[in-house]
């Protein structure tokens, strides 16, 4: 979907990560110049030497300290894309705009997470809900938010924040699991997930960078579901036979401490804001198109077409 070409196109990526590279992949053609930053040289070299959907990408590595090279790319960028986990990003990019010889940034996006709001017992929120967290990694995101937030506030910037259900997309995805046989179907009574394909992240951020869009939006598709039906579709889809059912109150034992922490929140989180304020129309609004659009590419074989 085309949101409107973009005023001064010069774009900065804090985090070249999953969500990051499939913006840039989609909509990179909107920008003259993509800078963005990763975490270790590493990660810099496959960026420098082929570009990310086809663009020329200037990568930068951040390691919670900001180089001089990296504040003059922020400071010459006017849309900036948050897509690192939470740490002081916010207080990196202000004391970069602070420091002169830029200007404030037109649009920032920040991809927060729906895990905000904690455990709502199954109940439909919407963005007014309230924020009662149960896992550290929620309250994090809070505290990000609000520091982006007050970044909006001192340089007159309008700031989004896409609080995004699972993702899933090419390489990460229930077909993937199943094919190389890691999937598990573990059953909690009444648990459901939102999630959204990685693509309508890439929609909605666009969208939201387009019409210079502030406050918070959920990111969600259309049908939360129970995870192990993801799982039983997929196999559907492969040909396989389905994992067995685990209970939840068995599996957890043999469960991270962070999968355990999914479970422990459970809601249905409406998306009706971001259709009617960011005209977002989502190309996968459930797991059954996701997976369907997946597995027609041959995505869980290494290959897509």
């Amino acid at each position: 979907m085309n949101y409107g070409k973009l005023l001064i196109q010069r774009l900065f990526c804090i985090g070249l990560g999953y969500s990051a590279t499939a913006y840039i992949e989609a909509f990179g053609g909107s920008f003259e110049l993509i800078c963005g930053s990763v975490q270790t040289a590493a990660k810099q070299k496959p960026v420098a030497e082929s570009g990310i959907g086809g663009r020329s990408v200037a990568s930068f590595v951040f390691d919670g300290r900001a180089s001089d090279e990296l504040t003059q790319a922020m400071r010459t960028s006017t849309y900036i894309l948050v897509s690192a986990p939470p740490a002081n990003t916010a207080n990196m990019a202000l004391a970069a705009f602070n420091a002169g010889g830029g200007q404030a940034p037109l649009s920032v996006v920040y991809l927060s997470s729906l895990g905000v709001y904690g455990d709502h017992g199954g109940a439909e929120i919407d963005e007014t809900a309230p924020l009662i967290p149960s896992a550290g990694r929620g309250h994090e995101r809070i505290a990000a938010e609000k520091a982006w937030l007050e970044f909006g506030r001192a340089t007159g910037s309008p700031v989004a924040i896409l609080r995004l259900a699972g993702i899933y997309g090419p390489g990460r995805n229930a077909l993937v699991s199943v094919a190389n046989g890691q999937a598990r179907r573990i059953v909690k009574p009444g648990q459901v997930f939102n999630r959204i394909h990685v693509a309508d992240i890439a929609q909605m951020i666009d969208a939201a960078f387009a019409r210079r869009a502030s406050g918070f939006y959920n990111g969600t598709d259309d049908e939360p579901a129970p995870p192990q039906d993801v799982i039983a579709y997929a196999a559907h889809l492969l040909g396989k036979t389905p994992p067995p059912e685990e209970p939840f109150d068995a599996a957890k034992t043999t469960m991270s401490p962070m999968a355990q922490s999914f479970y422990a929140e459970c809601k249905r989180a409406s998306n009706r804001k971001a259709k009617a304020e960011l005209g977002l129309t989502l190309r996968y609004p459930n797991y059954r198109v996701g997976l369907d659009a997946l597995f027609a590419t041959g995505d869980h074989e290494g290959r897509r077409v």
